[in-house]
């Protein structure tokens, strides 16, 4: 390696700084007694050859920018890579020495110098530092001309000269002859040879015997005496022999035997083989390609290879039978890979500490941003113990991204705690959640919060582009650091998410009274009425939304404006100026804000008292799901008709023209309530023939299966007529139009159930949650009876699970918790992945259910007819004696005649038995 200036310089410096040293120990030490002790130093000249490590020829110097000016020897200049060392005339440095006295660079070997005996000294460049600085004199004549003229390299005989190649020849080995040189003998001489006779055994059979068939039987050594012996090995003490010596011999034999076998290579090592092809000269090319015999052969297999690639074409010669037969056979069974893999975890420790995840919802169109909202984790009377308190601290819905795991994308200021949210199907920018005020919200992701009793809405559509730079960085911007972790440049950046306000709030009088715990968009292609009759939608988008509360209503909520009365322009004006919302508010919903009132409120009415149901859980027939959706590339989707512009800031008043009413619009509905129970109503309305006011219907069925609040009520996105309900130790599967019952109910489990949602991939696969922090894996294809898997995820209550389909790759599970951590988990290919029929055995399934159902109420039918003919036959009897009653003398000469006949028989079979003699008397 070549010296940097910087290096050289450094050394020249230190040199420096050593001669200005040895000038002031020169003035230090004027008097004589001082040059007295110079001179005796100067006699005991140190050693400064490398003599301790092998090389006494050789002396380290160091040679200052002035040393190598006077006696040209400049690094880079006179001295480089190529010539790394320079011969110096003796008479030159002897001069230097004279001209700077102790000042020379040379003066450490003056003496080496001065009894050298050549005319001119060799100095080296040592660029490496190996003897310490940064040049070394070769203080001998043979050492000089030993680097002056190295030794050449003696070529061998047998190598071949640089530029030739050299050609292989292959020779195959020859076999030649084994010759024996008599150490054979020697071998068999020391060999051991058994001397003892062996015993030799001889089994027969009689002669009848012969050509009979040979029956083997199994018998049980332990139930025959000395049937089975068992001869273990022991150490006998009485001898002690040790091995001294040992000798072996072998010797190659004059014996070939050739054999073959297929081995598994087990331990596969990176190996590598340089080697070049055979191949043909040009002149044996142009031979073979010009032969007869090659253009008979091409002529010969022509027509079969055509026939070959068509083949090819038609039918795929590469399909693998055996893992498409395996497929069709683990649909029943056999899966080992049915497990969750943890992709992704977010939590905050600032807005989630002390706090439960309420609601989880996947964004519908942008890849890897999902939002939860948080609540405290309090009981209802550290509720109203700390209500105060409550008001005074925020509870956001928090937007994560899979790009940065620690700081949220976006939150949405709520005006209370939100239990439950859900983006709008129409436009995801407008979210709807309902508080615990019972308020109900909107946002250009419109929310919906159930904290308490209002319903909010919130629109971030200003934010919609961050979103989807979120993967590029914290801060959504391209250009950052290459190679820098996303949340290194979060911490960096130090910015706080956005916080997006509320843009309408419903009206605390008119909504519910207690928390709203679930809400559902209607879909875009109908709406209802005061009556709730389901209409033709011409607006194209959603507009409606129903929410439920244990406040014994169900609510139905239109976000177009209520028709007013005709106003002067002066009170307008005021109206205006009153109800003029803040800057960074959207004006999407401003004809809501807390005037927002309900269209429709249905009541739970129970038809045997006169008390009414406390729902919890809705399940609409006609519900829209974000379940299908296609490749990342095709996430952002936007409504067409209505261009760039948001949809719902053209929402008006409802048309005065008539609507076409929709027949095939199913009005019923599912609903989970607090007490277990599960209730199938109409929304319809119905009014009093009395005071012809609205009213709601009763439920058409009521069933109690749970023994706890109902925590989940989901239809399957694969058969809108199959429901699955969770709560309290178990889960059943409901069958619309079953009135009987539900066609599945599990047992109870050793812990509560606290969510459930249905597979999006998988019509046979359902999730439930457990209190413990479990999740139990369900598929009624493999079993019905117990989960086939079960994982833990958590060490506190699951709160929520809401799958996604990424891709036809990649499905997503997400599932939070009661510590307020939310788990990202990807399903496997076994629970991701139906078979070909799975479909069509799972609806097999249920519709055997559903005949088995039928046949148990059949039977319980019968059964309870058969027992009134009991009852009723044994009536019969009881009246037929009643009516022949015996006198008292009739029934005592009745009993006499039994016991006679009882002697009788009793003497029968004593005689029989030999116990007594005919003529014996019995009394």
């Amino acid at each position: 390696m070549l010296e940097s200036p910087k290096s050289s310089k450094t050394s020249a410096l230190s040199a420096k700084g050593s001669v200005k040293k040895l000038k002031g120990e020169t003035k230090a030490k004027g008097s004589a007694k001082g040059k007295r002790k110079q001179l005796g130093k100067k006699d005991e000249e140190e050693d400064v050859s490398m003599a301790s490590i092998g090389h006494p020829e050789i002396f380290p110097l160091v040679f200052t920018e002035k040393t190598q000016e006077i006696l040209n020897c400049r690094i880079n200049e006179d001295i480089t890579e190529e010539k790394p060392y320079k011969l110096l005339k003796k008479e030159d440095i002897i001069q230097d020495m004279k001209t700077r006295a102790a000042v020379s660079d040379f003066h450490p070997v003056k003496k080496i110098v001065l009894e050298y005996p050549g005319e001119e000294l060799l100095i080296v460049l040592d660029r490496e530092f190996k003897y310490g600085q940064n040049f070394y004199l070769v203080a001998t004549e043979e050492a000089k001309e030993s680097f002056l003229n190295p030794p050449e390299a003696v070529e061998e005989e047998g190598e071949t000269k640089e530029g030739t190649t050299e050609e292989y020849v292959y020779k195959p080995p020859v076999r030649k002859p084994w010759v024996s040189l008599g150490s054979e003998k020697e071998i068999e001489e020391e060999s051991v040879n058994e001397s003892v006779r062996k015993i030799k055994y001889m089994i027969s059979r009689v002669r009848r015997e012969f050509g009979s068939k040979v029956k083997f039987t199994d018998r049980n050594a332990s139930s025959v005496k000395d049937g089975y012996i068992e001869c273990t090995s022991y150490q006998d003490k009485n001898f002690s022999i040790m091995k001294l010596e040992k000798d072996v011999g072998a010797q190659v034999v004059p014996k070939v035997r050739e054999m073959s076998t297929q081995t598994k290579w087990t331990y596969p090592r990176n190996a590598t083989t340089q080697y070049f092809p055979r191949e043909f000269s040009d002149e044996e090319k142009e031979l073979c390609l010009s032969s007869e015999d090659l253009k008979e052969f091409i002529i010969s297999v022509f027509l079969r290879v055509e026939i070959a690639l068509q083949q090819n074409e038609i039918m795929n010669a590469f399909f693998d039978d055996w893992k498409a037969l395996a497929e069709d056979e683990s649909a029943f069974g056999g899966k080992s890979d049915a497990y969750l893999k943890e992709y992704q975890s977010f939590t905050d420790l600032h807005y989630l500490k002390h706090r439960r995840v309420s609601c989880v919802c996947w964004h519908p169109t942008i890849y890897g941003i999902i939002a939860v909202s948080v609540t405290e984790r309090l009981s209802y009377e550290e509720r109203i113990t700390q209500s105060g308190k409550l008001l005074l601290q925020k509870s956001p819905i928090l937007f994560w991204s899979f790009s940065d795991p620690i700081h949220p994308q976006l939150m949405l200021e709520c005006p209370e705690e939100v239990y439950c949210f859900e983006f709008c199907p129409s436009d995801p920018n407008i979210i709807a959640g309902g508080c615990r005020n019972g308020q109900v919200g909107y946002a250009a992701f419109i929310l919906h919060l159930q904290y308490g009793r209002t319903v909010v809405l919130w629109d971030i559509s200003e934010y919609e582009e961050k979103l989807q730079n979120a993967k590029t960085g914290a801060g959504g911007s391209k250009n950052t650091a290459v190679n820098m972790p996303t949340f290194i440049q979060a911490q960096q950046s130090g910015k706080e998410p956005h916080f997006v306000r509320y843009c309408a709030v419903s009206s605390i009088e008119y909504g519910h009274k207690t928390v709203i715990t679930d809400i559902h968009w209607l879909p875009d292609y109908f709406e209802v009425n005061r009556m709730g009759i389901a209409f033709e939608n011409r607006t194209g988008v959603c507009v409606q939304l129903v929410t439920c509360s244990p406040d014994c209503s169900i609510l139905f909520w239109d976000l177009r404006a209520p028709k007013t009365t005709i106003q002067n322009s002066t009170e307008k004006a005021k109206d205006e100026k009153a109800i003029e919302a803040p800057p960074d508010v959207p004006t999407t919903f401003k004809h809501l804000d807390l005037s927002w009132r309900p269209l429709i409120k249905a009541n739970l009415s129970k038809s045997d008292t006169s008390g009414d149901y406390s729902p919890t859980k809705i399940s609409l027939v006609e519900e829209h799901f974000h379940y299908k959706m296609q490749d990342k590339m095709q996430y952002q989707i936007k409504p067409e008709m209505f261009g760039d512009e948001n949809p719902y800031k053209q929402l008006r008043v409802p048309s005065a023209k008539p609507l076409k009413i929709l027949e095939n619009i199913a009005t019923n509905f599912f609903v989970g309530t607090e007490d277990g129970e599960v209730i199938y109503s109409d929304w319809k309305m119905e009014r009093e023939s009395d005071s012809g006011r609205l009213i709601s219907q009763k439920p058409a069925n009521k069933y109690t299966i749970h023994d706890g609040i109902v925590h989940t009520i989901q239809r399957s996105p694969f058969f809108k007529d199959i429901i699955l309900s969770v709560g309290g130790w178990n889960f059943a599967i409901w069958k619309e139009g079953v009135t009987s019952g539900p066609i599945l109910q599990s047992c109870c489990s050793s812990k509560r159930y606290t969510v459930g949602h249905w597979s999006l991939s998988r019509a046979g696969v359902f999730f439930i949650g457990r209190e413990d922090g479990n999740i139990d894996i369900w598929d009624l294809l493999e079993k019905t009876h117990e989960p086939s898997q079960t994982q833990n995820i958590s060490i506190s209550m699951i709160t929520c699970i809401k799958p996604w389909i990424v891709s036809s790759k990649q499905h997503f599970l997400a599932i939070s918790d009661d510590f307020g951590t939310l788990h990202i988990l990807e399903i496997s290919w076994t629970l991701s992945h139906p078979s070909s029929n799975e479909r069509a055995s799972v609806l097999h399934y249920f519709e055997r259910e559903v005949k088995h159902l039928d046949y148990f109420e059949q039977r319980q039918e019968f059964r309870a007819k058969e027992r009134e003919e009991l009852e009723l036959e044994k009536q019969r009897k009881k009246i037929k004696v009643a009516g022949g009653q015996k006198s008292r003398e009739q029934m005592e000469e009745q009993m006499n005649i039994n016991y006679v006949d009882f002697l009788d028989e009793e003497k029968k079979i004593l005689t029989g038995l030999g116990l007594l003699k005919a003529t014996d008397r019995f009394a």
